[in-house]
C-alpha cells in the first residue's frame, strides 16, 4: 500500500507540477502527517524536492510525462498534422512510423483509410493500432522496451534498421531548439532516431508549435537532415521562415485554430 501511494505522489507531481500538501493529500487520499512522511522518503531518494508548502519533482530525475498523458496533449493539433502527413503517403511504399504521440495519430488515420503498404515501427501503440488493417503489412522493430515512450530501442533495433531502407520516415520531436536542432530525453531513442533518418529517402517531422523553442539532452539531428516538416498554426511566422530557409518543405495545418502561421 505504501509503495502504491509513493508512486501516486510522483504521478501527481509529473502530471500537475509543483503541488501543495493539501493538493497531494486529496490526490492520494492520505492525511497530512502521512503525506509528510511520504515526502521525506521521496526526498531522501532524490526523487522530489520540497518547496514552500508542498513539493515538486526533483530536477534531472529524467522522469518524462507518461505516454498516455502526452498522447492527449494538443490532440486537435496532432490530428490535423496527422491528416496532412497522411496525404503524403503513397500506396505500395515502405514507411517508418516512430513511437511519438503525433505519429500515433497518423497510424490511426491510416487505420481509417487503409492502403497497401509496409509500415515499420518501434512503437508498440502504433503496431497495435495497425494490427489487422487491410493491406498494411506491419513490421515491429525488436529491442529493449522503453516504458516511458512505449517504444523499442537499443542495438538490436539499430542493427535491424541497418538492413532496411524506407521511402518515408514520419518522426516526432521531443524538443526543437532555437537553432532547429531536434532533441530527445533518452540516449537510446536519439541513437535509433538518427538511424531512422539515415535509412529514409523522405524524412518528415511531425511537431506541433509547443515543441519549438525547447531543448533536451540528446541530439537526434538538424532540420537540414529533413525533407519535410508538418506543424500547426500556433508556430510563429519567424519559425516558419527559418524552417523554409533550411530548404525543408514546410506544411502548416489549421487544426489548432491559431492565427499566426
Amino acid at each position: 500500500m505504501k509503495i502504491g501511494r509513493l508512486e501516486a505522489v510522483r504521478q501527481h507531481l509529473y502530471i500537475n507540477g509543483a503541488s501543495t500538501i493539501t493538493e497531494l493529500c486529496e490526490a492520494v487520499g492520505a492525511s497530512v502527517a502521512t503525506l509528510r512522511r511520504d515526502l521525506m522518503v521521496l526526498e531522501k531518494g532524490g526523487l522530489i524536492e520540497r518547496v514552500h508548502g508542498g513539493a515538486r519533482l526533483a530536477e534531472g530525475t529524467g522522469i518524462e510525462l507518461g505516454f498516455i498523458q502526452r498522447e492527449n496533449a494538443n490532440i486537435a493539433a496532432k490530428r490535423a498534422i496527422a491528416d496532412a502527413a497522411f496525404e503524403l503517403i503513397q500506396p505500395h511504399s515502405a514507411i517508418f512510423l516512430d513511437a511519438g504521440t503525433t505519429v500515433l495519430q497518423l497510424a490511426r488515420r491510416l487505420r481509417l483509410n487503409p492502403m497497401p503498404l509496409t509500415a515499420v515501427t518501434n512503437g508498440l501503440p502504433v503496431a497495435q493500432d495497425l494490427m489487422g488493417v487491410t493491406g498494411v503489412k506491419v513490421l515491429l522493430v525488436g529491442g529493449e522496451l522503453r516504458p516511458e515512450n512505449a517504444s523499442l530501442v537499443g542495438p538490436h533495433a539499430e542493427a535491424q534498421l541497418d538492413r532496411m531502407q524506407f521511402d518515408q520516415l514520419f518522426i516526432g520531436a521531443g524538443a526543437i531548439s532555437e537553432d532547429l536542432t531536434i532533441f530527445t530525453k533518452d540516449l537510446a531513442e536519439a541513437s535509433l532516431n538518427a538511424r531512422m533518418l539515415a535509412r529514409s529517402r523522405q524524412r518528415i517531422v511531425l511537431a506541433d508549435g509547443s515543441k519549438f523553442g525547447r531543448s533536451a539532452t540528446y541530439v537526434v539531428g538538424k532540420f537540414s537532415n529533413l525533407t519535410h516538416a508538418i506543424t500547426d498554426d500556433t508556430l510563429p511566422t519567424r519559425w516558419c521562415q527559418e524552417i523554409r530557409n533550411t530548404g525543408v518543405e514546410l506544411i502548416v495545418t489549421g487544426g489548432s485554430g491559431g492565427a499566426d502561421p
